[in-house]
């Protein structure tokens, strides 16, 4: 099974960015901002009145309670806490138990192309087969209907998707996804959907995809803190579904994991709590961020539709007349700028690159400074070649 499965293809530039001094990254998708102190600090105090030892294998029931107060005040979608939530170590683990739990060997599980890295390899790894569904930048990177519907055979389980999207900041509306829904109805599929970047949307409400008529129960809803609330390294997410695709999921997880860190789930429940002000300033600093980006690569020639969710902007590359790969390793190369290929997450990713803005405008300023340059020059030598 590992030898269907490539290396990851944004850990190469990542290798490659270590062994080199000042570059610029718009590479790894990660907040730039700090954990709010006083989530840490409630984190810290727990460790101090001695809160070190294992949870229940679901979790914390007081953050499960939160979690599902949460998704009930937000979305208006109800979860039994004791029996329809479980917290993960991050949604990278609610991802691949999601797929162990609901694949049979050869069920087909239909994925959005590009989406996350890890989709593909976490579908593989629990024995089934990856379905890509192209999209692009003429639907601005949504998924439509019709292109899932002739990608249906009778092996297809589910459908896995991650909206708002990384890498491309596409998000659906909720008419979009209940198109969508009609479809999963109609075929009876499992749908999967990957909501870490949730609260994480510019000009239009956040949404959920079982919040649509009849989707409750066929969806298992993911969703954590790393980006929302500057908390990747704590490693806490969470599922949300029905009993039986929960109960399924936190039988593999408490022989492969047993429980998330105790430590991180106190940070958690506090982030619920009291961090929605601190979230909001930080996703003001990031819809700064993208209006200069998007700003800046269309004014470079390099076509940018607008992302509006998440941190990134998947800027058109193909008036360089390089591919992706050839792009991201010469701009890193030649300028000292990191960003990352669009077919590390599929191939409908080719002639795009991913740019990643949690970081500095002083820092985005200068990349597209040195993208101008690099871009100039490939321009040059293929106006040479022509």
């Amino acid at each position: 099974m590992l030898d269907k499965v490539p290396p990851s293809g944004i850990r190469k530039f990542f290798d490659l960015i270590a062994s080199m001094d000042d570059v610029i990254s718009l590479g790894v998708g990660e907040p730039d901002f700090a954990t709010p102190w006083h989530i840490t600090e409630t984190a810290i105090r727990s460790l101090e009145q001695g809160l070190t030892m294992y949870t229940s294998n679901c979790g914390m029931l007081e953050l499960r309670q939160e979690v599902a107060g949460h998704l009930k005040a937000t979305y208006g979608v109800e979860y039994d806490p004791e029996t329809e939530v479980l917290i993960t170590n991050g949604v990278s683990e609610g991802v691949d138990l999601a797929m162990r739990a609901v694949i049979d060997p050869g069920d087909e599980i239909l994925i959005p192309d590009p989406s996350y890295v890890a989709y593909p390899a976490c579908v593989l790894f629990a024995g089934g087969q990856p379905v890509w569904v192209p999209t692009s930048c003429d639907s601005e990177f949504r998924l439509r209907p019709e292109d899932v519907g002739v990608r249906i055979t009778e092996r297809t389980k589910g459908l896995l998707m991650g909206y708002p999207s990384n890498p491309t900041g596409a998000v659906m509306e909720l008419s979009d996804l209940a198109k969508i829904a009609d479809v999963a109805e109609r075929h009876d599929l499992v749908v999967i959907s990957d909501e870490i970047y949730s609260l994480m949307v510019y000009g239009t409400e956040p949404n959920c995809f079982a919040s649509l008529p009849g989707m409750r129960d066929r969806t298992i809803v993911l969703g954590g803190f790393s980006k929302a609330y500057a908390m990747t390294g704590w490693r806490i997410g969470y599922a949300a579904g029905d009993s039986r695709f929960i109960g399924a999921m936190t039988k593999i997880h408490q022989y492969t994991a047993l429980c998330a860190p105790i430590m991180g789930q106190v940070a958690a429940l506090e982030a619920l709590r009291a961090g929605a002000e601190e979230a909001g300033k930080m996703l003001e600093e990031y819809d700064r961020r993208r209006r200069v980006v998007i700003k800046g690569f269309n004014e470079i020639g390099l076509n940018c539709f607008e992302p509006r969710g998440a941190f990134y902007a998947f800027p058109s590359i193909v008036s360089t007349g390089l591919t992706s790969e050839q792009f991201a390793e010469r701009l890193l190369l030649e300028e000292k700028v990191a960003v990352v290929p669009g077919t590390a997450f599929g191939p409908s990713g080719e002639g795009h690159v991913r740019v990643c803005y949690a970081t500095s405008i002083s820092n985005i300023e200068e990349a597209l400074k040195r993208i101008t340059l690099f871009v100039k020059r490939c321009r040059s030598k293929k106006r040479a070649r022509d």
